[in-house]
């Protein structure tokens, strides 16, 4: 009587057409054929308990046998205490300052690779003006020089009323304004001439007669215009025929001229010249002369 009360009976299911097959825990382990497919199946063991919500399946002879399926069980959920509460609050707002410090700090962390070009452009509360800055640091364009006014009062010849100005050497050639913008001295002449290069269409030169322009330095020159010979001068200009005109005079001119130390390869100084023609000829100011060895 025990013995069959130790045997209890179950069902279990056909692993190809889903037949339920009953059977007793003794036949666990043995083969038995599918009344609905017969089919060769291995009989499952039993399951742990009686009131099991489940159907086994056994297995198909030759495959291995499935695993027993444990019972379902509602699992209670555990409460939380305080303690994991408080540590979970914290972490969350340590989360939120850290994502708020990136959002706030983001131009600084993820600095751009491409240079951004800057503007003085301001936007304005429509879209379609602005209103642009005026620059103030564009440099200042550079005052144009002008020729002193040609009048009598530039031109004299008594040396004891001249005023030297502290400009550069500027006045009038051949009734055309010149203003000095290259000065060379060279085999012993010094040459103030209109444009840096080229061809010399206006210029002042005077002859000394030197073989080196160092012999030059420091020294003060006074021609009046009773003097019988002095330097040569030269007078370039272009004529109205557009031919080159060199106009020399020995004497009955006005100059003086005051040349200072030499420093490097150049020399400063300052001059006055009037010229006893038709046109009034005068040149007067400052210069700084590039020091040019003697041609062979």
């Amino acid at each position: 009587m025990l013995a069959e009360q130790a045997m209890s009976e179950f069902k279990y299911a056909c692993p190809v057409c889903g037949q339920h097959i009953g059977c007793d825990s003794s036949q666990a382990g043995t083969v038995m054929e599918c009344p609905t497919c017969f089919q060769k199946i291995t009989v499952p063991q039993a399951p742990a308990s009686e009131d099991s919500k489940f159907i086994i399946t056994g297995t198909k002879v030759g495959e291995r046998p499935a695993p027993n399926i444990p019972e379902y069980r509602a699992v209670e959920p555990e409460r939380s205490s305080p303690v994991m509460l408080i540590m979970t609050l914290l972490i969350l707002a340590c989360v939120v300052g850290a994502v708020a410090s990136v959002y706030v700090f983001r131009g600084q962390i993820f600095k751009s690779s491409a240079p951004v070009e800057p503007t003085n452009e301001v936007a304005s509360s429509t879209p379609t003006e602005t209103y642009t800055q005026p620059a103030t640091n564009q440099a200042r364009p550079k005052p144009q020089r002008v020729a002193p006014p040609a009048n009598d009062t530039n031109w004299m010849m008594d040396l004891r009323d001249v005023m030297i100005p502290d400009s550069v050497a500027a006045g009038r050639i051949h009734g055309t304004d010149f203003i000095c913008e290259r000065a060379v001295i060279e085999n012993g002449a010094l040459i103030l001439r209109l444009g840096r290069s080229g061809p010399i269409t206006l210029a002042l030169s005077i002859n000394f007669g030197v073989t080196q322009g160092e012999a030059l330095a420091n020294k003060n020159i006074n021609v009046t215009t009773n003097v019988p010979k002095a330097a040569v001068v030269t007078l370039r200009y272009v004529d109205a025929d557009q031919r080159m005109v060199r106009e020399n005079y020995t004497n009955g001119y006005a100059l003086r001229i005051k040349f200072n130390s030499q420093n490097g390869n150049r020399i400063s100084g300052n001059i006055y010249f009037c010229a006893p023609d038709d046109s009034k000829s005068y040149v007067m100011g400052t210069f700084r002369a590039d020091i040019r060895r003697p041609r062979p």
